[in-house]
């Protein structure tokens, strides 16, 4: 009988990994491989800003889960992960329903002979008072797009009442100084800048207010200090007002309630500050730590049960004694790559060998205006880059992410496609 591999969550490491042992293994027939998302389709998460600002089509940029898995050898199934029982391995998926309320599939059993858990992760609002019911998150396609028709209603409320010669302002509010705050912060300035020609001639960059709150002392603590007060510099000069060191202690109704100095008022307000794995972790009855995240051995294997995996940001791998794995999409990639060597190993009779996170470095986009990161050499020695090459290697990432999916040739073929729409697709997105 072949070995039921299932991977939960099509996010960018369980596709590529899904990708890859459908190549290897269910072509063949070797082993059947399926993998479960509550979606229909896949997109680069940390694209999630430029389709929240406008930035970005989605349609453009998704990967459908049927395709994919018809091309590489593995099976989709559309579902959202309710329960794990360990004892009969089989994992039960909620009952889906239509958007009348009429079941559409029932509750369903899928069995496992080794499960890879790959859920992600949700931002964390640390318990702050108004949060999930005044801001924005964008962990979600659907979170990035509800925020974007939000703003596309406010970029039309403002330029109306402009445009009626009463004084108007747009105020948007952005909680983290991490890489999607600052990312979203200089992508909504340039979405502003590019109104005018698209017939929303009235509001500008003079109407449009942009704070950015962290309650640490300093943006992107993951780069070196240098490169996190050019990022400061950059946001500042692009208009950008923002406040270090001021915890939000409370949200209410367009407004942010900090612990020092007056409240910040905003007509929309994101929360970027922090992940955490989601709370559906705490009922499967493994090992976690504090943020939900499941605890894992060198192979990625969760330390309550060595037929479950788990990878990306829904896991807890350490590094060493004080250090665990940063949730980024390059440790996705990596755990996806390790398991696929280690999975194909043990196919052909060898040992699995121990993960070792590689730390490539931080990348950080200001939209069109700028880009900085540090590229990560060894333990003592990296290289700071700002400007044209630091957006070129930022471009890169998602490439690689397109190759891993869909190999060499046609990722060129995506890259060609992307600048012809680039061309005669508008810069914008303004529906």
């Amino acid at each position: 009988m072949k070995e039921r591999i299932v991977i939960v969550g099509g996010g960018a490491g369980g596709l590529e990994l899904a990708t890859q042992l459908g190549r290897k293994l269910g072509r063949k027939g070797k082993a059947q491989i399926t993998l479960i998302d509550r979606n229909t389709t896949h997109l680069w998460k940390p694209l999630l800003h430029e389709v929240a600002s406008g930035a970005l089509d989605s349609r453009l940029a998704e990967v459908d889960y049927r395709g994919q898995s018809a091309r590489e050898g593995f099976q989709f199934l559309i579902g959202t992960l309710e329960h794990v029982d360990k004892d009969a391995k089989t994992v039960t998926l909620a009952a889906i329903n239509n958007s009348e309320g009429e079941e559409v599939l029932s509750t369903r059993n899928v069995p496992y002979d080794r499960l890879i858990l790959a859920v992600g992760s949700v931002t964390a609002d640390f318990g702050t008072p108004g949060v999930k019911e005044n801001c924005y998150f964008l962990d979600s396609l659907k979170q990035a797009d509800a925020f974007h028709a939000e703003l596309l209603d406010e970029f039309l409320r403002v330029n109306q009442a402009l445009e009626d010669g009463k004084e108007a302002e747009l105020s948007l509010a952005i909680v983290g100084g991490g890489a999607t705050g600052v990312e979203l912060a200089a992508e909504l300035v340039h979405s502003v800048s590019l109104l005018s020609i698209y017939g929303l001639k009235h509001l500008n960059r003079s109407h449009f207010k942009v704070q950015l709150i962290e309650a640490g002392e300093r943006l992107l603590p993951a780069l070196p200090e240098r490169l996190s007060t050019s990022v400061l510099k950059k946001l500042r000069k692009l208009g950008v007002e923002v406040i270090l060191n001021n915890p939000v202690k409370e949200v209410t109704k367009q407004q942010l309630c900090l612990s020092e100095g007056e409240p910040i008022t905003a007509d929309m307000m994101v929360w970027a500050a922090g992940v955490r794995a989601p709370d559906i972790t705490q009922s499967w009855n493994l090992q976690l730590r504090k943020n939900n995240q499941i605890e894992v051995n060198e192979y990625l294997q969760s330390v309550s049960d060595k037929s479950i995996y788990a990878m990306g940001d829904c896991s807890a791998c350490r590094i060493d004694d004080e250090r665990w794995v940063p949730p980024r999409a390059q440790s996705a990639h990596q755990m996806a790559e390790c398991l696929y060597k280690n999975i194909s190993r043990e196919y052909a009779g060898r040992d699995p060998k121990p993960f070792r996170y590689k730390d490539r470095g931080s990348l950080v986009s200001l939209s069109r205006f700028s880009a900085v990161g540090n590229l990560m050499q060894s333990k003592s020695v990296s290289m700071s880059i700002e400007g044209t090459l630091a957006r070129w290697a930022y471009a890169s990432l998602y490439r690689m992410h397109q190759r891993a999916l869909h190999g060499w040739w046609k990722m060129f073929l995506i890259l060609l496609v992307d600048k012809l729409n680039h061309a005669v697709k508008p810069r914008l997105k303004l529906h």
